[in-house]
């Protein structure tokens, strides 16, 4: 059976319910337009038609009071109708052509609300620029201060400043519902110190005062000494002695994110929140080294429930108190740059926190919609969450919202976002008792909420304006076709969506099914089930699949058996040797066939334990399953570090062959009997054996290129805690399958094939080695094994040898590997006296030709003990890595093509 990855009309849909818990710049001149409020169905009908042109369902409440609704415009109209006859999501797609009416209304809702903004506000980037206006900010000789908030009848700004007094500082209210004061400064300084509380003071209409954190504030605080204390709002100002400078630049964009879900609270391995600084310099390294090549932090923006997990979120442009400043979150962002990290944000605008204290509820004061953020009524409250939703046609929240993505981007320098609750956004149901099948009627309706989704293109054309290169996922359970496809072919403009069924799949299956039941045709079928074009961050586990309630991968596969038995010091017990086996197979084939990303929640990597618990009152506030208990991959006589060593090494796998960034994928068996899954991606092949007891020797698999192929990762090998049955020393020559060109006369359809040792639950990958690249290694090799033999000569016979000697012996052998030029070698006479000369080799001559930099030399170190350790025989296995790289170039050359 061949299962190659098509157009697939369903992406993966979770069977499960939808239901996911969890200035400086003057006001534009405005002209005189005819204006409608309200959404006008065409003709009353349910669907869409565009027979006459009636008034657009276009965004409600311009923060310059009007509304943003052109009726017959015939200009525009025109114009937009150009744009109208190319959706090339329908080409992609032909099954969405009984959908083109909902894309044409899509796109005109889109192109009007863009060129709305561009005639009002100057274009697109400069309306998300709203915290330029909004807010405090500093202008000559005073600090500037305005809020839109429309329905207060009174307003005033307090705070530390003015002893909380505002009867000197009133604000005064224009015709688009903008309140403003400008305070001078005093005796040179500005009015309201840095770091400083303060608070918006309005009357409402039925003459109460009510006192609110303003909504585009930077910072702020809550007492920690006073249980349950309201946040503060603080003006954020710091000189330029204490302001966070960035010194290094973004890294490129990698191929494929291979993303690490963290949460800097709860990263400590002490029961405490942990900080943005400790976080940089303690977590932030353990990643790298992982070789993952993206942060994805949770919790960023201010909320002040802390077991919310950040997803009721009070304020926007703030960051989370508990960590640190925004000065110290710079810090975190600057130091992940320099490691070659980029970061992206998990961004929640799908809703906010209830709270109405010190959250932006807390401006909805019972006004109609156009004058608040919110919906009113039901369609403004998420029964679930207990939550408030975005009006997003209202001119004002969009200004909000975009200017909230331009912060994090341009002030933090942030690489992308990933959007949370994307599902509950797209449809006026939100999900809510919802089963997706997949049919396009769920997807295409009234049911589908258009405010939403050309709030939506909107962000990703902002984002990807300011950032061509940024990274941008979505959060969506229900599979809607175009969600990850550019907003010029009239998608949404994700760059990736979360394949959200996958970690269903294996939650069901190791809960609920014993190994016999493990169906290999379903694995495969849940893993490649995604839109063609579209792609998809797979993961096995995020930090859904471990709250309170629920248990780690790792937990549910050894459960109490992890507490005593994880010492490596005695025999695995067959719980513990299976449910290493198996996380590490369970993590590999979900990166290597589930999309074109991968992430991994902070811990899950080394299979952390039990689940985690935020402090609450449930659990007497305790921080102890709040945390990340990073000692147990730290303690070398603890199985953990198998699991974490086989991480970091199927990233590296990536790094070496970007089979991720590969459109390369092939199934070719899917054997239920011999619970076998063989596929191809890129040009490497991985075996999965998830037989529990069954061990195949002389197995055949099939493969598209002939040639010579070798082990490039085994999850048996015993640095993985596995028992070393297969050989990485052994070429594997392909055979001819069938008449070349007719599948059906082949081997699963491959061409071409090889076999191998498949040992019970284990996953192997193979590689294919190129013959010229095969010579040139071996002729490196020679003259290196002869270097290290007498080494090694020396050393037995009692001579001194230094590990300055050894550095100075490995930098030659580095240089002849980077040079390949094998007549740099000593000739057949390899004596004693070769090795000295070597060694006695200027090392800072040998450094400036190559540029080596000084981590090199703790490279150098590190293969100077391993090599020092190793028997002779084993030298040239070793040393494959420096000749692999132009093996590497050309497979992932060839993939790309």
């Amino acid at each position: 059976m061949i299962n190659c990855l098509g157009l697939n009309p369903l992406l993966s849909a979770s069977s499960s319910s939808a239901s996911v818990l969890r200035n400086k710049q003057h006001l534009a001149k405005q002209k005189s337009t005819d204006l409608t409020v309200g959404y006008l169905k065409p003709h009353g009908c349910n669907g869409f038609s565009f027979g006459s042109r009636r008034s657009l369902y276009e965004m409600v409440s311009s923060g310059f009071k009007g509304i943003a609704v052109m009726t017959d415009d015939k200009s525009t109209l025109s114009s937009i109708e150009e744009n109208l006859e190319h959706i090339d999501i329908l080409r992609i797609d032909p099954s969405l052509e009984a959908y083109e009416d909902h894309f044409r209304y899509r796109l005109k809702r889109y192109l009007n609300q863009k060129r709305l903004i561009e005639e009002y506000e100057g274009g697109l980037k400069e309306f998300a620029r709203g915290y330029l206006k909004f807010g405090f900010n500093k202008e000559e000789g005073c600090i500037v201060y305005r809020e839109w908030a429309p329905a207060a009848q009174e307003a005033q700004v307090i705070g530390d400043f003015n002893g909380w007094d505002g009867s000197n500082h009133q604000m005064e209210k224009n015709q688009f519902g903008v309140w403003s004061i400008k305070i001078p400064d005093a005796g040179g300084n500005p009015a309201i110190p840095h770091n400083s509380r303060v608070k918006f003071r309005f009357r409402d209409s039925n003459g109460i005062c009510i006192d609110r954190i303003p909504a585009w504030i930077e910072y702020a605080t809550v007492d920690p000494t006073k249980f349950a204390a309201p946040y503060d709002g603080v003006y954020w100002d710091p000189p330029p002695s204490e302001r966070y400078q960035f010194k290094y630049p973004r890294p490129p964009k990698p191929k494929a994110p291979r993303i690490y879900e963290a949460h800097v609270g709860m990263s400590s391995s002490e029961p405490r929140i942990n900080s943005y600084r400790e976080f940089a310099d303690e977590v932030l390294p353990r990643i790298r080294a992982n070789n993952y090549n993206t942060v994805q932090l949770m919790a960023v923006m201010e909320h002040s429930y802390y077991a919310s997990f950040g997803y009721h979120v009070t304020n926007f442009f703030a960051v989370s108190s508990r960590s640190g400043t925004p000065e110290d979150l710079k810090y975190l962002i600057d130091k992940a740059h320099s490691l070659g990290l980029q970061v992206l944000m998990d961004v929640v605008h799908s809703h906010a926190s209830n709270n109405v204290t010190d959250g932006l509820n807390g401006f909805d004061v019972g006004q109609s919609s156009q004058d608040s953020y919110f919906h009113t009524g039901e369609r403004g409250y998420h029964k679930l969450w207990d939550s408030r939703l975005f009006n997003y046609a209202n001119w004002e929240v969009l200004r909000f919202l975009l200017s909230n993505l331009s912060w994090w981007l341009e002030e933090f320098k942030f690489d992308g976002f990933r959007f949370d609750g994307v599902t509950s956004m797209l449809y006026h149901h939100h999900g809510i008792n919802t089963t997706f099948t997949g049919d396009y009627n769920e997807y295409f309706s009234e049911r589908t909420d258009v405010d939403a989704v050309v709030y939506l293109m909107l962000a990703n054309c902002l984002i990807h304006d300011i950032l061509p290169d940024a990274t941008v996922i979505a959060e969506d359970v229900s599979g809607m076709p175009g969600l990850a496809r550019p907003v010029s072919e009239v998608g949404i403009g994700f760059d990736y969506r979360l394949a959200m069924a996958i970690p269903d799949k294996w939650i069901d299956y190791v809960k609920n099914k014993k190994d016999h039941e493990w169906s290999m045709k379903e694995i495969s079928w849940t893993l490649t089930n995604r839109r063609y074009t579209e792609k998809c961050v797979s993961y096995a586990e995020s930090h859904d699949q471990s709250i309170v309630g629920d248990k780690t991968i790792a937990f549910y596969l050894m459960d109490e058996e992890m507490y005593f038995g994880m010492s490596s010091l005695t025999d695995a017990s067959p719980t513990i040797e299976r449910g290493i086996a198996l996380h590490k197979m369970i993590h590999f084939i979900t990166m290597a066939l589930g999309g074109e990303g991968y992430l991994n929640f902070m811990g899950n990597e080394f299979g952390h334990p039990e689940w985690i618990d935020f402090p609450r009152e449930g659990n007497g506030w305790s921080y102890e399953k709040c945390r990340r208990q990073w000692n147990l991959v730290d303690t070398d006589h603890l199985r953990y570090q198998f699991m974490n060593a086989f991480d970091r090494e199927m990233n590296l796998l990536d790094d070496k062959f970007s089979f991720l960034a590969s459109n390369k994928q092939i199934v070719s068996s899917t054997n239920e009997d011999d619970k076998v899954i063989v596929f191809e991606r890129g040009d490497l092949v991985f075996v999965f054996n998830f037989h529990p007891e069954n061990t195949y020797e002389g197995y055949k698999v099939g493969c598209d290129l002939p040639g010579k192929y070798r082990v490039a990762l085994d999850s048996d090998a015993w640095e993985f805690g596995g028992r070393g049955r297969v050989g990485h020393d052994a070429d594997h020559f392909t055979s001819p399958e069938g008449i070349p060109g007719v599948p059906e006369t082949n081997f699963n359809n491959r061409p071409n094939s090889f076999k191998v040792l498949s040992p019970s639950r284990t996953c192997v990958v193979y590689c294919r080695r190129e013959e010229s690249q095969e010579e040139n290694s071996n002729a490196n090799l020679v003259g290196v094994e002869e270097i290290f033999a007498a080494a090694n000569v020396a050393k037995f016979l009692g001579k001194s040898a230094s590990i300055e000697v050894e550095d100075s012996n490995l930098v030659a052998v580095k240089e002849i590997f980077a040079a390949e030029d094998v007549a740099k070698i000593p000739g057949e006479d390899h004596s004693l006296d070769v090795v000295e000369d070597v060694a006695a080799t200027d090392v800072t001559k040998i450094t400036d030709e190559s540029g080596t930099k000084e981590s090199e030399y703790r490279n150098v170190d590190e293969v100077a003990e391993t090599q020092v350790a190793a028997d002779v025989t084993r030298v040239p296995e070793e040393m494959t890595s420096s000749a692999e790289s132009g093996i590497v170039r050309d497979n992932a050359e060839y993939a790309d093509n």
